[in-house]
């Protein structure tokens, strides 16, 4: 392949290893050959991130990677920083900390207003991605699903951005007009994202994207300078000549569009209105013209209403029942208008299907909606993009999974298997033991607390996975009855306790981890010798062929890694995860004889996030509880934006763990502020 202008660089010494070098010139091998649908299967550890990275590198073009919930892409995103330190590698999902849509219960009556509660630092990381896509080449994209929600339109986004240099004439009330056109705010008191405010002949700016400011000085109806300054020291960064400031909200519209929108939005209106009449729904017609009313104001005075995005067709100047704009809309196409970038599925099996879903129940919500007279009919096209949609828009697709399913096994075109671990580590060995007591096994509790122990005794980890929360919970507490040290992990405990509960089993203060399905992916815990399956006969989501093949994974990171499924008989989930587990343990034994390779153990640091955590919450407490001698009394605005600050920059590193705590201590020091007034 002729290669292109250096744009990604790989950084780091490690080079591939295993099987990695074959699974990169498979995949490579067929993008170079226009294949359309490839997967790469790759058991769990064998190292498949490194693997995309590898093909980014060689193909040199912006990628789009999803992953089927947020832990996941920050995780990514984190890796694919740590490869491409020198790249724009952006995170991209749902801003949302808390979202209620809007709906309509017709059994009770009952309206629910649209309730949502944005992130702002989540947003920042949103521009960020879309200005990197629009303005770079050397970009990564890590994204949820939400990346198939409607988001305005790149052409008007780019179309309507403010470029700021200096020599620049100035029209005072022009740049300012242009300033709330675009949705940024003006203010008198301390800028954020997204806001303005004037002093004199400076007008200072805090972009949408990251936490600076631009200080434009003004002199002679020119722009004398162009100032980047940290908004909390007040200390200038750089004298730049140009900045580009992009829109505040990604749904904005050039002022010669937004009257041909109102326009086409009113037809809408009249049209709706006449149905209702002709039907005699005069209730749903006095409804949906207050509304719509109320929100054509609103446009009309600043360009911008609660709900705009039900408005995105008139706006964007779409056809009824065409695709929304979407994050995959930001990516670059070639000449012939096809996608022209890299899109890796991540834990395909998990995130196709969420990818797919997503159209049928949002239309659903839209249409009761519309025809009892909350929404237009244009708001049903502000949706997700439908599955084929979507595979038209991403074009070249790699499926990443240790468990494709049944897209990938219905349209792959191209398999690569990645089944050797670099370390030598194979897949663990599996028994099957009775559930109920029988002849000398009696029974699932009594026999893992029996192989446990053995276990325990050589100071290794223990896992039990169950069916119920309620079982993993009764489980706990009757290992903790026979004197083992053990806890419990469902979607009920809190994230950070969850972290908390990890690091301390690593560390050996807990010996035996009882959980659901959060045991399949994502955990990585090398000291786990031993996996006990229960109910592993039970046929379900839980129990399923993938299901179990990713919880059998989680004992391939040491070298004496045993899993013991208990069943009183082998199901056929069982039988094909059996079967596909021995199949990689045969391939990776003759490898490392092959090889002279012996196995060992991962030797992972057991400090994680949660060690960062405590630090940095002892190190707060202590500054407020030190009143006499902290910056706290002395300053108590400035020491709120200090933390405010950290916690920014925990969220530009993607550690929200660390953020989280960092926000809850500076609510708890603003309270204190607002006591002491």
């Amino acid at each position: 392949m002729k290669k292109t202008e250096q744009q990604f660089k790989l950084f780091g010494d490690y080079k591939p290893a295993g099987d990695q070098g074959t699974a990169i010139a498979s995949i490579v091998d067929g993008l170079d050959n226009n294949l359309r649908y490839q997967t790469l299967h790759g058991a769990t550890g064998t190292g498949k991130t490194f693997t995309m990275a590898n093909i980014i590198a060689d193909r040199q073009k912006p990628t789009l990677v999803i992953a089927h919930n947020k832990t996941l892409a920050a995780q990514l995103a984190q890796e694919f920083r740590t490869f491409f330190p020198d790249n724009a590698v952006h995170y991209f999902v749902s801003y949302y900390d808390y979202y209620q849509p809007e709906a309509y219960v017709v059994a009770s009556d009952t309206f629910i207003e649209k309730e949502a509660t944005i992130n702002k630092e989540i947003d920042m990381l949103r521009h960020a991605s879309t200005q990197s896509l629009l303005t770079r080449k050397d970009v990564i994209i890590v994204a949820s699903v939400s990346c198939i929600y409607g988001l305005g339109s790149p052409e008007q986004y780019k179309k309507v951005h403010m470029p700021i240099s200096v020599g620049d004439k100035h029209n005072r009330s022009e740049f300012l007009k242009h300033l709330i056109e675009i949705q940024y705010k003006r203010t008198t008191a301390d800028l954020e994202p997204g806001m303005f405010r004037v002093v004199g002949p400076v007008i200072e700016i805090m972009p949408v994207n990251e936490e600076i400011v631009f200080r434009i000085e003004v002199q002679a109806g020119h722009v004398q300078a162009v100032l980047v300054v940290d908004p909390v020291t007040r200390q200038i960064q750089e004298e730049v000549p140009t900045v580009f400031l992009f829109p505040a909200k990604h749904f904005v519209t050039a002022p010669e569009k937004l009257e041909l929108a109102i326009t086409k939005i009113e037809n809408e209106l009249e049209e709706q209105l006449a149905y209702f009449e002709k039907e005699n729904k005069l209730l749903e017609a006095q409804r949906l013209e207050r509304r719509t009313r109320q929100d054509l104001a609103l446009l009309r005075e600043i360009g911008f209403c609660q709900g705009v995005e039900n408005y995105s067709r008139h706006l964007s100047g779409k056809q009824q029942g065409e695709a929304p704009d979407t994050l995959l809309s930001y990516f670059p196409k070639d000449e012939h208008g096809n996608p022209d970038f890299l899109c890796f599925i991540d834990e395909s099996h998990m995130t196709l299907p969420q990818i797919g879903g997503m159209y049928n129940a949002d239309r659903s919500r839209k249409q009761n909606l519309v025809d009892h007279g909350f929404r237009l009919p244009s708001a049903r096209d502000n949706r997700p993009l439908q599955f084929e949609e979507f595979q038209d828009r991403v074009g070249q697709m790699v499926m990443v999974s240790a468990t494709p399913s049944r897209f990938e096994a219905a349209n792959q075109q191209n398999v690569a298997e990645q089944i050797i671990r670099p370390t030598g580590l194979v897949d663990p060995v599996i028994v099957v033991r009775p559930v109920i007591e029988k002849g000398k096994y009696p029974g699932q509790v009594f026999d893992f607390i029996a192989e446990a122990e053995k276990i325990i005794a050589r100071d290794a980890r223990v896992l039990a996975t169950t069916l119920t929360k309620k079982m993993a919970e009764d489980l706990s507490e009757f290992l903790k009855d026979k004197d083992i040290k053990a806890v419990y992990l469902h979607s009920e405990v809190d994230t950070l306790d969850r972290i908390a509960i990890i690091s301390d089993f690593r560390a050996g203060k807990y010996d035996v981890l009882v959980g659901v399905n959060l045991l399949r992916e994502g955990l990585d815990m090398p000291e786990v010798e031993l996996i006990g399956i229960l109910d592993a006969d039970k046929e379900g989501f839980l129990r399923s062929e993938t299901a179990l093949v990713q919880t059998i994974g989680r004992a391939a990171r040491n070298e004496n890694g045993r899993v013991i499924l208990y069943a009183d008989r082998i199901t056929d989930s069982m039988k094909r995860a059996m079967d596909e587990t021995q199949r990689r343990r045969d391939t990776q034994l003759a490898y490392n004889k092959k090889h002279g390779i012996t196995p060992k153990t991962i030797a992972k640091n057991i400090k994680d996030i949660t060690n960062e955590i405590e630090s940095k919450h002892k190190k707060t407490v202590m500054a407020a509880l030190s009143a006499e001698k902290s910056d706290f009394e002395k300053n108590p605005e400035k020491f709120v934006k200090k933390k405010q600050k950290e916690m920014e920059l925990a969220v530009a590193e993607l550690d929200f763990e660390t953020a989280a705590v960092l926000r809850d201590e500076i609510n708890y020091l603003q309270v204190q502020i607002e006591k002491s007034k």
